[in-house]
């Protein structure tokens, strides 16, 4: 499964009709990450991406601001693994919980207390991540095998390295720059789609 991390000052092209592509193509969710916002500016933008959203039937995860998807009554939300612990018990009335980890013991911790699936990451290198030595791929098996729930993976994904990622046992993973950068991300939304479809399917044989 895929999901779309958002970042619009990546954009070459209006951020929306980017939006839009990508939408097109029916990715598992859209992650609205836009932290240089104020609270105003950033409801008005996830009001025009839930309508893009809702067009496609994607689900729209609003990161961070637990106010503000309350306000908008969208049930989705994402968070850092301390901002989980600080707030999980406001997060009650959320359908979708997903929380972002960085050790096993986060994981069983955000696991226990009711996250929906976790965000592991950085697996490989990044830019948005530079001089940071990334986790690897054997952290991400190890925290797939250590919860029952749904693991994603972050950072550095390309369509090069989908089969070792998915291999961990992964149920997914988040493209933030490509799809914020390409021409054409519903095309690449289909790739990536693809290439986990026929993964699924060899492995099986």
């Amino acid at each position: 499964m895929i999901i779309a991390v958002t970042n619009r000052l990546l954009c070459k092209n209006n951020f929306l009709n980017q939006l839009e592509q990508i939408c097109q193509a029916e990715p598992y969710a859209i992650i609205l990450r836009e932290k240089d916002l104020n609270d105003n500016e950033y409801e008005m933008l996830a009001l025009n991406c839930k309508k893009i959203s809702d067009k496609h039937n994607v689900s729209l995860i609003i990161n961070s601001k637990i106010n503000i998807a309350e306000k908008l009554n969208i049930k989705n939300i994402q968070l850092s693994f301390t901002d989980f612990i600080q707030n999980h018990d406001k997060l009650k009335d959320f359908n979708m919980i997903a929380v972002s980890v960085h050790s096993k013991d986060e994981a069983i911790k955000a696991c226990s207390l009711g996250a929906s699936f976790l965000i592991a990451g950085h697996i490989f290198e990044t830019d948005c991540k530079k001089g940071v030595v990334p986790r690897g791929l054997i952290f991400l098996k190890e925290i797939v095998n250590t919860v029952k729930i749904p693991v994603f993976s972050i950072g550095g994904i390309t369509l090069l390295n989908v089969p070792e990622v998915k291999n961990t046992g992964a149920k997914g993973i988040c493209i933030m720059s490509q799809l914020m950068t390409c021409p054409n991300p519903n095309d690449i939304v289909l790739e990536y789609k693809k290439l986990f479809f026929t993964f699924c399917l060899e492995s099986k044989k």
